[in-house]
C-alpha cells in the first residue's frame, strides 16, 4: 500500500461541482473528518436537472456551520478561476464539475466542450500556474465504450469512445498527463462507474425509473434488458475520492532530466456488474417497502423492454484491484442496501 503524502488538516481544499451529487457529498465528509480544513466549493448551478436539489445540498452544507466559502459560477470562466486560484491557493483541487450524461451529449455538444473541455483546460493551467500539491478529477466509465475485455482495466486501451460525454472524460485523462508531464503537476484520476444514492441525480437511470413509476407511466428497459451495470453507492466513492486526495504520485526525474510524469488512474466500481432486470427488481421492492408505491404494485404491467441507444454500452464491469493494493480498499456496499437508502430518502424528501 502506498503512504500518504498529503495531510488534509489545516489546508484549503478546492472543490469543483461543489453542488453536484458527488460534490456535496464530499464536502460534507470532508469536514466530518477533518477538524481545522477550509474548502472552497464552486458549481453554476445549471437546470440539467432540478436545480432545487442541488440548493438543498447546498444547504446542508451551509448548516454544518464550517469554514466554507461557495462560489457561484462555471470554471469555463477562466477570470473566476485564475482569481479563485490566486485569492485562495487551494493544496489540493478535486475537479467534479462537469456536464454529465451520455444522451444529453447528443442532444447539447455544446455544453460539454464548454464545461469538460474549456473548463478542466482552466484548471489545469491554474494548477499549473500556482502550488498545488495534487489534483484529482472525474473521468467516467463511459472512456472503456464498447470494450469486450471485462473487469475494465486502467491498462486497456481506450481509444475508441462511442459517445462525446466519453471522448471529452479520455480527453480530460490526456490533458492531465500532459501537464503532468510538462509542469510536474501531480494529478489522480479516477474512472467512476454507475454512482447512486440519496439525493443522486434525477438523470440517472434508478432515480427517473422512480419518478415514473411513481406517477404511473412505463419505464423502458434497454437493450431489452441484457445490460449490466457496475452500479457504486456515493459513500463509496467519496471514501475513495479521500483516500486517494491523501496520496499524490510521486515526483521523480527520468533518464533524461526531465519529469517521470507524477500520474495516476484508477477506476472506482463495485466490482460486481448487476444485470438491469434485476437492478429495477431490486428497486421496485424497496420502493414499496418505503411507501413511495403501494404494495400491490403491477410492475409488469410498467415495464417496456426496448432496443439499445446510441451511446450506450452493454456493460460496465470495473477491476479495482489497482485501488484495492494502493489503497486497502474497495467497494462493497450491496445494491439492496443502497438502493433502500435512496428509497427512504425518496420518500422523505418528497413528502416533504
Amino acid at each position: 500500500m502506498v503512504k500518504y503524502n498529503i495531510s488534509l488538516e489545516s489546508k484549503t481544499i478546492l472543490v469543483t461541482g461543489a453542488a453536484g451529487f458527488i460534490g456535496s457529498n464530499l464536502v460534507m465528509r470532508l469536514y466530518r473528518d477533518f477538524k481545522d480544513i477550509k474548502i472552497i466549493g464552486i458549481d453554476s448551478i445549471t437546470d440539467y436537472y432540478d436545480v432545487n436539489l442541488k440548493k438543498e445540498r447546498l444547504a446542508k452544507i451551509e448548516a454544518l456551520g464550517r469554514d466554507w466559502t461557495f462560489i457561484k459560477d462555471s470554471i469555463a470562466n477562466k477570470a473566476c478561476i485564475e482569481s479563485l486560484f490566486s485569492n485562495y491557493k487551494p493544496a489540493v483541487v478535486v475537479n467534479l464539475a462537469a456536464q454529465a450524461g451520455v444522451r444529453y451529449s447528443i442532444q447539447n455538444p455544446d455544453a460539454y466542450i464548454e464545461s469538460n473541455i474549456i473548463g478542466f483546460y482552466n484548471i489545469l493551467e491554474s494548477c499549473r500556474h500556482h502550488a498545488v500539491e495534487h489534483l484529482v478529477y472525474a473521468s467516467s466509465s463511459s472512456v472503456y465504450g464498447n470494450n469486450k475485455k471485462v473487469p475494465y482495466s486502467t491498462d486497456d486501451k481506450v481509444d475508441n469512445p462511442v459517445s462525446l460525454y466519453a471522448a471529452t472524460k479520455k480527453s480530460n485523462e490526456l490533458l492531465a498527463h500532459a501537464y503532468s508531464k510538462l509542469y510536474n503537476i501531480p494529478c489522480t484520476g479516477l474512472r467512476f462507474f454507475t454512482v447512486y444514492g440519496p439525493a443522486g441525480r434525477p438523470d440517472m437511470a434508478y432515480f427517473g425509473f422512480t419518478n415514473k413509476l411513481r406517477e404511473g407511466k412505463t419505464i423502458q428497459i434497454f437493450n431489452y434488458g441484457n445490460c449490466k451495470r457496475d452500479f457504486t453507492f456515493v459513500d463509496d466513492i467519496i471514501e475513495g475520492v479521500i483516500r486517494v486526495m491523501q496520496h499524490a504520485p510521486e515526483k521523480q526525474t527520468g533518464e533524461d532530466g526531465l519529469p517521470i510524469p507524477p500520474y495516476m488512474v484508477y477506476n472506482i466500481g463495485n466490482n460486481s456488474p448487476e444485470n438491469l432486470l434485476d437492478f429495477v427488481t431490486i428497486l421496485q421492492e424497496e420502493l414499496v417497502t418505503a411507501k413511495v408505491l403501494p404494495a400491490d404494485y403491477g410492475f409488469e404491467a410498467h415495464k417496456e423492454l426496448v432496443p439499445m441507444q446510441p451511446g450506450d454500452v452493454p456493460i460496465t464491469f470495473a477491476d479495482t484491484t489497482p485501488l484495492e493494493q494502493d489503497f486497502g480498499f474497495r467497494p462493497s456496499t450491496p445494491l439492496r442496501e443502497g438502493l433502500r437508502k435512496f428509497a427512504e430518502w425518496y420518500a422523505s424528501y418528497y413528502k416533504k
